[in-house]
């Protein structure tokens, strides 16, 4: 199968792709290096510097690869910058989606899959945990323009045909994840324990998010290639845990003696998220198969490394 994945080069998106190559399909990669890595690039990937919002050089890529599948990860995915620079996150995650789906539909591609949020489209739940008819009040403009991408998803369907499937992350971590940005508390806070710095927690703490491993994420995108068509599904462990819970958990696995210092919350985010999963499980045969604590080993024993290595 020939499929165009976004945001290739990024911390999930370039673990989808290597689930893809292995799988034994072509992958063409377009990401603009904005927040993706070179070398996160699987070197079997036919790789396009392009950013998403250049629709002429987007349309140049489609007419090379002619892609049967579109897996879109390319996002401005800081829910914090969001609220400071609305304008930015609409322009890359409304308007440059839109530009992929107009070259999408220009060469009758089969199925687009987009990666939505599984906490900031919700906005402060009702109940929890959250399954996927749960209303949809995000507070954010992060929150509000993955809604309003699945809005026009659903327009493509009926309008033009187009098979969607939509995956509603929860909280990713593993390899990869950067830990010198803000959005990405695990990485963050291995990043500085492990060089003996001292983590921030914005708020108490006792907030809480459902954490699932990147490799039961890029699972996800492989099922979706074939099933899940037309639907929404969230992809978490159905589980939360506090930000104090991760704290203590890394601290335990890095060895980290150091103090946590807390600071003043941060506008725009939830306080209590996570997710009901059962939906993933009955239509797309998928369950999160990395416990929490075994997903976090694995991410510090990869940072590590990095660290060991000089690698950045």
């Amino acid at each position: 199968m020939r499929i165009l994945v976004t945001g290739g080069a990024g911390f999930i998106g370039s673990h989808v792709v290597d689930a893809y190559i292995a799988a034994g399909h072509h992958v063409a990669v377009v990401d603009n290096l904005a927040t993706g890595r070179r070398e996160n690039l699987n070197p079997r990937a036919v790789f396009y510097e392009v950013d998403i919002r250049d629709a002429e050089l987007l349309a140049e890529v489609f007419d090379r690869e002619q892609p049967e599948v579109v897996n879109h990860h390319a996002a401005q995915a800081d829910v914090r910058q969001s609220v400071t620079d609305p304008l930015f996150d609409a322009e890359v995650n409304v308007l440059g989606t839109l530009k992929l789906l107009e070259q999408a539909r220009r060469h009758s591609v089969r199925k687009v899959i987009f990666i939505s949020s599984g906490g900031a489209i919700y906005g402060e739940p009702e109940h929890l945990p959250c399954g996927e008819d749960h209303p949809v009040r995000p507070m954010s403009p992060y929150g509000a323009s993955k809604a309003a991408i699945e809005i026009y998803l659903s327009v493509y369907r009926t309008t033009h045909g187009m098979a969607t499937t939509v995956l509603r992350y929860g909280n990713v971590y593993g390899p990869r994840q950067d830990p010198h940005g803000e959005a990405g508390v695990v990485a963050i806070f291995t990043g500085k324990m492990l060089a003996g710095e001292t983590p921030v927690i914005f708020g108490s703490g006792e907030q809480t998010r459902d954490f699932v491993y990147v490799g039961d994420c890029a699972r996800a995108n492989l099922i979706a290639l074939e099933k899940g068509d037309n639907g929404a599904f969230n992809i978490g462990t159905g589980q939360e845990t506090s930000i104090n819970r991760i704290a203590t958990l890394l601290k335990e696995l890095t060895a980290y003696t150091g103090e946590i210092r807390y600071a003043p919350e941060k506008p725009g985010e939830v306080f209590r998220i996570y997710s009901e999963c059962t939906l993933a499980e009955q239509s797309l045969g998928w369950a999160p198969t990395v416990a929490l604590r075994e997903g976090l080993a694995r991410t510090v024993a990869y940072f590590g490394d990095v660290a060991a290595t000089g690698a950045t």
